[in-house]
C-alpha cells in the first residue's frame, strides 16, 4: 500500500505558540497551571499537559485564586478577562494571533459604525470569543441561508469577519451572498484569513486527486480537522477523520490501493505516526511526503515567559 503524506499538516504556528505557552508557564511558574478550556481541541495534547501539571477548567471560578492561568488558543471574552482582573489572577494569554487579529478587525469595523456579520460555528469557543470581544452586536451566519434570513436593512454599513478555521475557501460563497445583498459592505482581504487553513485544505485537495482514501488526523470535536474530512468527501475520496491509529478500521481500506493522510492544526504529529504504524501492521507500506508549501511563520511568546 502507498502512503502519501500531505504537506504542510498538522501543528500550525498558532498551535505551537499555545501548547509552548503552557510548557514554559509549567517550567517557570511551576505547577499547577491553570487552563481555561482545552488549550487546543486534542485530547493527546490535553493529557500530555495533564501529566506535567496543567489543570483544564472551563470557567474561571474554578481557579483558585492567585493561581497562574492560561487563555487557549481560542480567545477569550473581554468579560473572562475583566473577570481575570478583577480577581487578580495572573494571566498569560494563549491567543492565537490570528484570532486576535479577527478581534481586532472586528473592533475596527464597530468604530467604524458598521454592523459586524460573523461567519462561523454558533457555539464553538473561537466564535464565543470573538463574539465577547468586539464592543457591539454581531449577527452569526453559517450558511447562504442564514443571509437570505438576516433582518439588517440592504443600505445599512455592515462588515464581515470569519472564524479562521473556516478559510476563504470555506466561506466564499457566504461572502459573495452578503456582498450581493448588502449595498455598502466591508470585509478583510483574503490574505488576512488564517494562512494555515487555507494551507492545509489546499494541500487536502491535492491529496485527494491521487489516492483512494483520505485519513485526516484530529479531534473530533476540531473545527479544521472536520473541515478537512468533508472536503476530501466532496472531492468523492473516501474520507474519514480519526484521534489516532486504534480507531482505524480495516474495513474503510478494503480495495484501497493508495492512502493519503494529513492532520488537523491541533494534531501533533507523533498521532500521524501512530496512523502509519498501525497500517504497517495491516500489510507493507510505502510512504511518500508530497510536495506542498513550506510555512516559517512563527509567533512570539508573552514577554513574561522570555524575559531572562
Amino acid at each position: 500500500m502507498e502512503i502519501y503524506l500531505a504537506q504542510p499538516r498538522g501543528f500550525c504556528a498558532g498551535v505551537v505558540r499555545a501548547i509552548e505557552i503552557v510548557e514554559r508557564a509549567l517550567e517557570r511558574y511551576g505547577a499547577p497551571v491553570y487552563v481555561r478550556h482545552e488549550i487546543v481541541h486534542n485530547r493527546h495534547v490535553v493529557e500530555t499537559l495533564k501529566s506535567k501539571g496543567a489543570i483544564f477548567v472551563e470557567e474561571l471560578s474554578e481557579v483558585p485564586d492567585h493561581a497562574m492561568t492560561v487563555f487557549s488558543a481560542h480567545g477569550v471574552a473581554r468579560t473572562v478577562e475583566e473577570e481575570a482582573e478583577a480577581r487578580g489572577l495572573p494571566v498569560l494569554d494563549a491567543t492565537c494571533p490570528l484570532v486576535a487579529k479577527v478581534h481586532n478587525q472586528g473592533k475596527r469595523y464597530v468604530a467604524k459604525g458598521r454592523t459586524v456579520i460573523l461567519i462561523g460555528h454558533a457555539g464553538h469557543p473561537e466564535v464565543d470569543g470573538t463574539i465577547g470581544q468586539v464592543p457591539g452586536p454581531i449577527h452569526i451566519v453559517q450558511s447562504i441561508a442564514d443571509v437570505a434570513a438576516l433582518t439588517i436593512p440592504v443600505d445599512e454599513p455592515v462588515a464581515y469577519i470569519t472564524q479562521t478555521t473556516l478559510s476563504v475557501d470555506d466561506t466564499r460563497d457566504i461572502i459573495s451572498a452578503l456582498q450581493a445583498k448588502f449595498s455598502d459592505i466591508q470585509g478583510p482581504d483574503t490574505r488576512d484569513i488564517c494562512y494555515a487553513t487555507q494551507n492545509r485544505q489546499s494541500a487536502v485537495r491535492d491529496l485527494s486527486r491521487l489516492v483512494d482514501v483520505i485519513l485526516v488526523v484530529g479531534a473530533a470535536n476540531s473545527s479544521n480537522s472536520n473541515r478537512l474530512r468533508e472536503i476530501g468527501t466532496e472531492v468523492g475520496v473516501a474520507s474519514y477523520l480519526i484521534a489516532d491509529g486504534s480507531e482505524l478500521n480495516p474495513e474503510w481500506l478494503r480495495g484501497a490501493r493508495t492512502v493519503g493522510i494529513t492532520a488537523g492544526a491541533s494534531a501533533p504529529e507523533v498521532l500521524v505516526d501512530d496512523v502509519i504504524e498501525t497500517l504497517r501492521r495491516i500489510g507493507p507500506v510505502s510512504v511518500s511526503v508530497l510536495p506542498g508549501r513550506e510555512e516559517t511563520i512563527e509567533f512570539r511568546l508573552p514577554a513574561e515567559l522570555t524575559a531572562v
